[in-house]
């Protein structure tokens, strides 16, 4: 039992650092703004092309940031779904059939 446990626990400690060093985009505007984070929703750079940025007002600078960011923090929940349920199925496949125990 607590062999599962600590190997649980390893197995998200390794997911936390893949997470940590993936990182995903938000871009908005054909790339006039764009947002870099990390997996594990950490922002990590955001970068406005300077023509733009000189010709934007501040709404809508503020704005696309929003966007930008909402997009780079969807892509960084996708990836830590995809990584979280693949440690989930390892975990859970030394349980045998008790997996399907609820779908009959």
């Amino acid at each position: 039992m607590f062999d599962k446990l600590f190997e649980a626990q390893q197995k998200a400690e390794e997911v936390k650092r893949r997470l940590d060093s993936i990182s995903v985009s938000g871009e908005v505007e054909g790339g006039k703004v764009r947002v870099v984070a990390s997996a594990s929703k950490e922002i990590k750079e955001i970068a406005i092309d300077p023509a733009f940025l000189s010709t934007a007002d501040k709404e809508e600078l503020e704005e696309l940031l929003v966007v930008a960011l909402n997009k780079a923090l969807a892509q960084a929940d996708n990836v830590s779904q995809s990584e979280m349920q693949a440690v989930s199925q390892d975990l859970l496949g030394g349980l045998g059939n008790l997996g399907n125990l609820f779908n009959r």
